[in-house]
């Protein structure tokens, strides 16, 4: 009996063992986080089922299809690089913003807020339409390749120049990336939900739309009506103060119950 315990404890695992597991799985939900409801997520999925038809052949000593995949996923890792470089990069940029890194590189949340509210208030003041969006852990990288690449600091300055009309940006959508502009002009999918509201325009479908796929946040000023609008997992808050964007922006307050307008589904 105590041989057979004396043999188990060789699987149970010490706190040295439980750290790199732990270690190994947070690493594992980062890149998760990074790659879901992106083109990487599907090529995932495709060498899983590669890797699953391979593990299957092997069983079944299907040696023609088992060597076919074995030399497929030799050539993949290879392949893997070149296919997943933007993912890659991304990842890499994103792993220096991360929280656990702003402990020892603390960015100015305070000033970025304060820029972007001072921005949207203007453009609120002088009726510029604008569209602004905030990256938040999932990686706007797809998106911000269907406009014009940038990589300024994000100030009301410039916020107001990409968005007054006449330019060649101001179609388009900002995307911000920590404290700086990543890209204007971007491009961003409507959502495919039937909206209630017939005022609500293209930019604020867009803004839905976005958050629908991705966890940003979405800032909309209407050019029509002057209004602010927050687009937030799916949902729009319309008519937000700036005090109530420079709440949401922090992360100070929930939301008010009842301010979301949720697109019903479509029939």
């Amino acid at each position: 009996m105590s041989q057979l315990w004396s043999q188990l404890q060789l699987f149970l695992p010490g706190w040295l063992d439980l750290l790199q597991i732990l270690f190994v799985a947070f690493l594992l939900f980062r890149v998760l986080l990074i790659i879901q409801r992106t083109r990487a997520m599907q090529i995932l999925l495709g060498v899983l089922v590669i890797a699953a038809a391979y593990l299957l052949s092997q069983v079944l000593r299907l040696t023609l299809i088992e060597s076919l995949l074995s030399t497929l996923l030799q050539y993949g890792a290879i392949a893997a690089l070149v296919v997943f470089q933007p993912e890659l990069r991304t990842a890499l940029s994103r792993l220096g913003q991360s929280r656990l890194l702003r402990i020892v590189n603390p960015m100015p949340e305070n000033q970025l807020i304060d820029e972007i509210v001072h921005g949207v208030t203007e453009l609120v003041r002088k009726k510029i339409g604008a569209i602004i969006v905030l990256e938040q852990e999932v990686g706007l990288d797809e998106y911000a390749q269907t406009g014009s690449r940038e990589r300024v600091g994000v100030s009301a300055a410039m916020l107001q120049t990409i968005f007054t009309p006449g330019t060649p940006l101001h179609d388009g959508a900002v995307i911000i990336v920590g404290t700086e502009i990543r890209a204007a002009g971007a491009i961003l999918p409507l959502t495919q939900f039937a909206v209630a509201d017939k005022a609500l325009g293209t930019r604020h479908r867009a803004a839905i739309g976005l958050s629908e796929e991705t966890d940003a946040l979405v800032i909309v000023v209407s050019e029509e009506t002057a209004k602010i609008s927050v687009a937030m997992r799916g949902r729009l808050e319309r008519d937000v103060e700036p005090a109530r964007l420079r709440e949401i922006l922090g992360g100070t307050l929930p939301e008010r119950a009842g301010a979301l307008v949720s697109p019903p589904p479509l029939a």
